[in-house]
């Protein structure tokens, strides 16, 4: 995965204020290949042994200054050290006027130099989540994502068994539509996964028999958003009758996507089973475990406790 400099500039540059200073464009096709944004403040002073080159380096207030109070010859010999390694992109901050010598090798070494408006920090801020977003894992998954109570629930089975209709019913009930048939994933830090719909498909469903509808046209803005982080994957299949499902809920079931686990929760489906109200439920309960309330735990150990003295008898019963 990688970032294009013309495409920073062209997504981000009114956001963060940037301003090419250098003149070739070529240098624009360079890319950035890492998430992480880098001072080059080491490599500078003459420290190259660990500098990471396919990073974004910002050259802050601190940087120019020690540039500038270099003497001409160590200046340009910090520089070449710098733009030997042949980085993406220098972006300074503060709209600093940089040295003249930086501009010089930079155009020679095919190194676009940008120049943002912001202060080092409202830059950082502003930046980090951008190319975490840029560089974040991402995946594909047949299904619909609704956002129920507050919790992402991101139903899924095979094609044609009531996903779509089951989260229109959730829409008319008043809960949100995130997306539909196809759900781009992303995983945020080390396990939050992130739920959106497709460009061209937002807000668009296909129900069966009726066609595509336009659910925010049909049900106002409330009733859809952006994106949600999944929290539950609900499991729909067809009900057999030899299979065994769970009734209590002690034994947790997960699946895993992009190698976060994710809990997961299979609804056998029969005729005339209200798939949308237990869908509520299903929101609801993990609500309550996220609160530190487990209703089939807490109903174990009381069934437990009430059995407790029935064991005790026939523990000691010698017949």
């Amino acid at each position: 995965m990688s970032l294009k400099v013309r495409e920073l500039l062209e997504l981000r540059g009114r956001s963060l204020r940037l301003r090419l200073v250098t003149e070739d464009v070529r240098a624009l096709e360079r890319e950035v290949t890492r998430a992480e944004i880098s001072s080059p403040g080491l490599v500078l002073a003459g420290y190259t042994e660990r500098f990471a080159s396919g990073r974004v380096q910002v050259l802050g207030e601190t940087e120019v200054s020690y540039l500038n109070a270099l003497d001409v010859d160590r200046r340009r010999e910090a520089v070449e050290a710098l733009l030997a390694f042949e980085v993406p992109c220098l972006i300074a901050t503060k709209g600093q006027e940089l040295p003249s010598v930086l501009i010089e090798v930079a155009e020679r070494r095919e190194t676009p130099v940008i120049v943002s408006e912001l202060k080092t920090a409202e830059f950082y801020r502003r930046m980090i989540p951008f190319m975490n977003d840029r560089f974040a894992p991402r995946t594909f998954v047949h299904g619909s994502l609704a956002d129920v109570y507050g919790v992402g629930l991101l139903f899924v089975g095979r094609s044609g068994i009531g996903k779509s209709e089951c989260v229109l019913d959730l829409v008319e009930r008043g809960h949100r539509l995130v997306a539909d048939d196809v759900v781009q994933i992303s995983r945020r830090g080390h396990d939050l996964l992130i739920g959106s719909g497709h460009e061209l498909a937002r807000h668009h469903m296909e129900i069966r028999g009726v066609g595509i509808v336009d659910v925010r046209a049909l049900f106002g803005i409330r009733a859809t958003r952006q994106q949600k982080r999944i929290e539950v994957v609900v499991q729909l299949v067809e009900w057999k009758q030899q299979e065994a499902y769970d009734r209590t809920g002690l034994d947790a079931d997960h699946t895993v996507i992009l190698d976060v686990p994710i809990r997961r929760v299979t609804i056998p489906l029969n005729p005339g089973k209200n798939i949308t109200v237990i869908s509520e439920v299903v929101a609801m309960s993990h609500l309550l475990r996220y609160s530190g309330v487990d209703s089939a735990a807490d109903f174990d150990v009381r069934l437990q406790d009430a059995m407790a003295p029935v064991r005790e008898y026939l523990e000691e019963d010698d017949e």
